[in-house]
């Protein structure tokens, strides 16, 4: 052990952004009923996509009338499925504020070509989403994983918009309350806040964008992973469990598993206060230092999942590098892995807080993070 080390170390030291940790109660065992070596077209594995289906709608409180599909490629393949089959019908609205968003904008308007008005903001600050054109599609990040900043409600998106509201919600999905009324389109991956394998993305269509879907062709051809409709209908298969290609069967039956753990923890609001409780717990601890802070600037818009912080202190010559440092030491500890801040992003961590991460661990792995960061401030002053 280091000098001067804290004695206790988290009991999981996981706190990457993607995959996410699992659930506290994770075994291998408990996937022993996968339904592996069948057919996802066989009676048992339509059961158990139908299941995930369900189970997804009912722990959300997404409404009847919404459309759930499970689809290829994770939440990636969602956002780029949706765009692809709804946009062009109207000018869009792009909204970036951090890497993913920024992606998202590339493919409308280098690789699909709308007419589409881009917003952006920098690491740590949000786009004024009153101020958008709801008459136009709009294109958004509800949490963004890479910034750690999130829409902090749906309150200023208008009941009676002319266009579609498109939202990638993959780091907000479990742990934050999304307004299904004012949301036309959602996605998410299975790895973020529930833990669970990657691969497979979940897309969520409101009764409006179904509408869009039946009566407008996109101008473009649509590759078969991404068309949802047929014959001027909605291939409503999709959406109850027969997905387009093939599903990993061991990877459903992980999902079914997270979402009956949910369920044991208080469902949303559980894992709600869960990730509220451990997003607490470091921005306590930001409070308390002059030399670490939210990268998020306004704390009405602070993620309670994917938590991004940076480095204050004057003396620190090189953020990148000492950053990188701070980071080396936790995980050479094995006290935190996989928290160092996103490639795109500023210099510094990233702590993810979801509902999957116990409490304990946090507050176990913050004396560490005050220990690293003074071990790297001496180490370069010893070196100066």
């Amino acid at each position: 052990m280091a000098d001067n080390a804290p004695v206790t170390r988290p009991a999981n030291p996981r706190f990457s952004s993607g995959p996410c940790a699992k659930i506290p109660t994770f075994e291998l065992s408990k996937l022993s009923d996968a339904a592996l070596g069948r057919s996802h077209r066989a009676k048992i594995g339509k059961e158990k996509l139908k299941a995930a289906i369900e189970e997804t709608r009912a722990l959300l409180g997404i409404p009847a009338e919404y459309r759930i599909g499970i689809v290829p490629a994770s939440d990636t393949g969602a956002v780029e499925m949706a765009m692809w089959s709804l946009l062009g019908a109207r000018p869009a609205t792009m909204v970036a504020w951090e890497s993913f968003g920024a992606g998202w904008v590339t493919d409308v308007v280098k690789q699909l070509k709308i007419e589409a008005e881009v917003r952006t903001a920098e690491y740590g600050e949000i786009v004024d989403m009153a101020a958008l054109d709801y008459d136009t599609d709009v294109v958004f990040t509800w949490n963004g994983t890479t910034s750690g900043v999130r829409v902090p409600s749906g309150d200023v998106i208008p009941a009676d918009r002319g266009g579609l509201t498109i939202c990638d919600a993959t780091s907000a999905a479990f742990a934050q309350d999304l307004p299904w009324d004012k949301l036309d389109v959602t996605t998410f991956s299975w790895q973020k806040v529930l833990g669970g394998e990657a691969a497979h993305g979940m897309l969520i269509l409101g009764p409006r964008a179904v509408e869009r879907l039946e009566s407008y062709t996109p101008a473009w051809p649509l590759p078969k992973i991404f068309r949802l409709t047929k014959g001027g209908k909605l291939i409503e298969g999709i959406f109850e469990g027969a997905t387009i290609n093939t599903p990993s069967m061991l990877a459903v039956e992980d999902y079914l598993v997270a979402l009956d753990w949910a369920r044991s923890v208080g469902g949303l609001s559980g894992l709600m206060a869960r990730a509220d409780a451990n997003a607490k717990a470091i921005w306590d601890f930001c409070e308390r230092r002059d030399w670490i802070d939210n990268l998020a600037t306004d704390p009405a818009t602070r993620s309670n999942t994917s938590v991004c912080l940076k480095f204050t202190d004057p003396r620190i010559a090189d953020p990148a590098a000492f950053a990188k440092s701070v980071q080396k030491r936790l995980e050479a500890e094995g006290v935190a892995l996989d928290v160092g801040a996103y490639r795109d992003a500023p210099a510094g961590l990233r702590i993810w807080c979801g509902g999957t991460v116990e409490t304990s661990d946090i507050e176990a792995m913050l004396p560490w993070l005050d220990w690293a960061f003074h071990a790297e401030i001496d180490a370069q002053a010893a070196a100066a």
